[in-house]
């Protein structure tokens, strides 16, 4: 017997849970803000979490109005899971650089902030967040998700370091050229949709059993954005006063709790996916990290050409970025032995991310 679908309305909204979680962060931020400042160290890093919570939550709605209303206007599921989630789940990394880029002009520490964001984001996903879904189930991995998507990141990886040393930062025209590279990339999916829903699963013909309204849905698309822009500028700015604070770099900052912070869509997805769908967890992960190095960075070059200070170029060149290249190399090769990942793996993967966290620590303390 073939479950009923029912649909709610716009008034039903705040019955939603991620829509409360999202408000009420939301009315917590501006009431702390309000009555307490950013004066002492105990505010603000209570700020940056809630920012964090606020940037996921606000995120989440929106991929959430985003499928919804894609399904409504018949747009094919696997395009949905490959353009409008890998872009949702990047919102974050998308908002961050763009608005670290925007700050760059009056706060020279943002631009190592942005770069930190985005290689921060890239090695804690394939690394330490890959490794815990491995971790909970094995997972396999259709070839193509190595062969296409896996070498694509990789590629566009290297390309951006690349970018990145020539001139110790990114040029307007270096970030059209990622943003045209991520184009052809979503082109060639969706010229390729039925190939890919052949190959790699076809399509879901799972109904479910509670559905938004067009209205509804949009309204999910308009709210998420808004509170997502709010939150991610907000975020840039409270890394910034911390950073400040404990005499921490840019890059340092950037790249654990916003590399972090900003990542945990993807892991939540990525964890429920691997216990419902083989491939799909690793398809969501390898997504988002083609979409950072290419759309999310090159939309903040576009924005306004960002350049790294001294010291940021030293951490970010010298050790962040070789270390997202090693972690990725890693991945690639545990994807490729009998396309599977083993739960032996995602332990080696999470000690990879905690090796790197000592190397930042050192390089912190002038150990070398």
């Amino acid at each position: 017997m073939q479950a009923v679908s029912v649909e709610l309305g716009l008034l039903s909204l705040p019955k939603n849970k991620t829509f409360l979680v999202t408000i009420l962060s939301f009315i917590s931020f501006v009431a702390v803000s309000y009555l307490f400042g950013i004066d002492s160290m105990t505010t603000t890093i209570f700020l940056l979490i809630v920012s964090i919570v606020l940037l996921i939550s606000s995120v989440d709605f929106f991929i959430d109005g985003a499928k919804g209303l894609a399904r409504k206007l018949g747009i094919a599921e696997v395009i949905i899971g490959l353009t409008i989630v890998s872009v949702g789940t990047s919102l974050p990394e998308i908002l961050v650089t763009s608005a670290s880029a925007i700050d760059s002009a009056t706060n020279p520490g943002a631009a190592d902030l942005a770069f930190g964001s985005i290689f921060g984001s890239i090695l804690s996903q394939i690394t330490l967040i890959l490794g815990i879904v491995v971790l909970t189930t094995s997972v396999k991995v259709h070839p193509n998700w190595f062969k296409r998507d896996g070498m694509l990141m990789l590629a566009c990886l290297i390309l951006v370091g690349i970018m990145s040393m020539t001139e110790s930062g990114l040029t307007r025209t270096e970030g059209a050229i990622l943003v045209l590279i991520y184009l052809g990339y979503v082109y060639y999916l969706l010229s390729n949709r039925n190939k890919l829903a052949e190959d790699e699963g076809g399509e879901s013909n799972v109904q479910e059993a509670i559905t938004w309204s067009s209205v509804s849905y949009s309204m999910m698309l308009i709210l998420g954005l808004y509170f997502a822009l709010f939150s991610a500028q907000k975020l840039v700015e409270l890394a910034s006063e911390l950073a400040l604070a404990a005499n921490v770099p840019h890059a340092i900052i950037g790249t654990t709790v916003s590399g972090i912070g900003t990542s945990l869509p993807e892991l939540t997805i990525a964890i429920m996916a691997a216990k419902k769908s083989e491939g799909v967890a690793i398809g969501t992960l390898i997504g988002s990290n083609i979409t950072d190095p290419t759309l999310s960075i090159g939309l903040a070059a576009l924005i306004a050409p960002m350049t790294m200070t001294g010291a940021g170029v030293d951490m970010l060149m010298y050790l962040i970025f070789p270390s997202t290249v090693v972690g990725v190399l890693v991945a690639l090769v545990f994807m490729r032995t009998d396309y599977e990942f083993k739960k032996w793996e995602g332990g080696v993967l999470i000690a990879v991310y905690g090796v790197f966290l000592v190397l930042m620590e050192m390089y912190r303390r002038g150990l070398f």
